[in-house]
């Protein structure tokens, strides 16, 4: 159990909480169970959790990791591209469109930032701390640092992606790092979520669910 939240050290950071990974926007990337996750994160952002920030998928409409972009390629393929393996996708996350936007019904009365990553067209970002290429940051470790924070509890879209990645990359940046399984939804197969967890376990990630935070 994470024990007493401090109002300065501790921070919830919630990835990618879009429209875009929802049924409200069915031909972008729509996760199961996504839109769930919504009240339970506003169920934390309501307990004496003091500070949120908040990632989105802010991506050029032709980036490099949506099959659109690869002729004769279909989404979920994986490719090779300048940094090494990628998933193709679905167009989804593109800039200034309605799927980017923060889900409206998201409490963001302790968001005190809204990071926008994958915003170069070359690179994809799944985690809020580093791009695809794992040499380019996005300045959240720095932020985070400069702000007090030594412990990050991570929720939102999704798991074994974002979230994974996010959780892995505050670990190794020194964070005091869990994830809240329970306001993460989940795409892909069992056995790669089990695979990814068990990695964040031997990283220094722990688990803990909603309640223990309200």
């Amino acid at each position: 159990m994470p024990g007493a939240l401090h109002p300065v050290e501790d921070l919830l950071l919630v990835v990618d909480p879009q429209p875009t990974f929802m049924e409200l926007c069915p031909d972008e990337l729509p996760v199961p169970g996504a839109e769930a996750v919504i009240p339970v994160i506003n169920r934390i952002l309501a307990g004496p959790i003091a500070r949120a920030v908040v990632t989105q998928d802010w991506h050029h409409p032709a980036h490099a990791s949506f099959a659109s972009q690869h002729p004769g390629r279909a989404p979920y393929d994986q490719v090779r591209l300048d940094y090494g393996a990628q998933v193709l996708w679905p167009d989804h996350g593109v800039r200034a469109t309605p799927g980017a936007a923060i889900h409206p019904g998201l409490d963001q009365s302790k968001v005190v930032l809204v990071l926008r990553k994958g915003f170069r067209q070359a690179i994809d970002s799944y985690s809020a701390f580093r791009e695809n290429d794992r040499s380019t940051g996005t300045g959240l470790a720095e932020w985070l640092r400069a702000v007090g924070v030594r412990r990050v509890f991570i929720a939102g879209i999704t798991r074994p992606f974002c979230v994974d990645w996010t959780a892995e990359d505050a670990a190794s940046l020194g964070f005091d790092t869990w994830v809240v399984a329970d306001a993460c939804a989940r795409l892909g197969p069992e056995d790669a979520l089990a695979e990814s967890q068990a990695r964040l376990e031997t990283a220094g990630v722990r688990f803990t669910a909603a309640g223990a935070l309200t």
